[in-house]
């Protein structure tokens, strides 16, 4: 019976190394510019499509809530300090503008930068190499049903981990797309619900340093039969994205109420732009 066992995931194994020996290959760059992978299976450069709808949405928003703080402030005198010089409210507008203006380059460098770093994590690993998937299967199905058992765990975390990859990816674009509306916040002199989504970018971007780190490291020491530790790095790739947030995602000083009230404005603002728009 354990023989039995043995061979059918010994099979399993064999047909899923078709797919797993290029799965993390090109991964660091197919989670950063998710858009260019997507657009070349779809045909269509969505992103730029969208970012543009959304910049001008965004860039909207943030005039429309300039005049509202200076009308509000220093006219009718019914928010802020009216005795707090103009020029500060003018620094935080145009802030918010540069930031919305500059961040497709600001984030080309960002990405050049955790390229570079990935890439030179990896070759300290000394991991970067191709694997001998078919040499390591074949070491499995000689040492018993429970290795046979954990490489079969540590194939499908690898699976879960690359669909995380791509989850994150798309993750990464969405919050890309998004960061001309989250400009909006910079209005505030406590940022707002910026500082509480840039936090999550950054999440989103190191996680995937860690994670191709440690997948990569796990694959050397499966490779090597080091079966636990390699099982180890896996399910920790895999939730590292948890690790992180308990030390990168907080909500600045306004706290919780502080995003509330920014999503309140900034649902407000729309509704006065439609009604302009009549």
């Amino acid at each position: 019976m354990e023989y039995i066992l043995v061979l059918l995931i010994v099979a399993l194994l064999n047909g899923a190394i078709a797919y797993i020996d290029t799965l993390l290959t090109d991964i660091v760059p197919l989670s950063l510019y998710a858009e260019q992978y997507m657009s070349t299976l779809a045909g269509v450069d969505l992103f730029q499509s969208l970012f543009d709808i959304l910049f001008g949405f965004g860039v909207s928003l943030i005039v429309l809530k300039f005049l509202k703080k200076g009308f509000e402030t220093y006219v009718l005198w019914s928010d802020g300090d009216a005795d707090e010089e103009p020029l500060a409210l003018l620094t935080n507008f145009f802030k918010a503008m540069a930031v919305a203006v500059c961040f497709p380059t600001l984030y080309g460098w960002m990405a050049a930068i955790i390229e570079d770093m990935s890439g030179k994590l990896l070759e300290a690993i000394g991991t970067a190499t191709a694997f001998d998937w078919a040499g390591w299967v074949s070491g499995i199905s000689t040492m018993g049903l429970v290795t046979a058992i954990f490489g079969l765990v540590f194939v499908i975390v690898y699976f879960i981990l690359y669909f995380q990859f791509l989850m994150r990816g798309l993750e990464i674009l969405i919050l890309r797309v998004g960061i001309p509306l989250a400009c909006v916040g910079l209005l505030d002199n406590d940022k707002g619900v910026f500082k509480a989504y840039l936090n999550k970018f950054f999440q989103s971007t190191l996680a995937v340093v860690i994670q191709i780190a440690l997948s990569k490291l796990g694959v050397g020491l499966m490779m090597n039969m080091h079966v636990f530790w390699g099982v180890a790095c896996m399910i920790l790739a895999v939730k590292t994205p948890r690790f992180l947030q308990d030390f990168l995602i907080t909500t600045g000083g306004g706290g919780g109420g502080a995003i509330v009230n920014n999503v309140y404005h900034s649902v407000r603002l729309v509704q006065m732009a439609k009604n302009l728009s009549k």
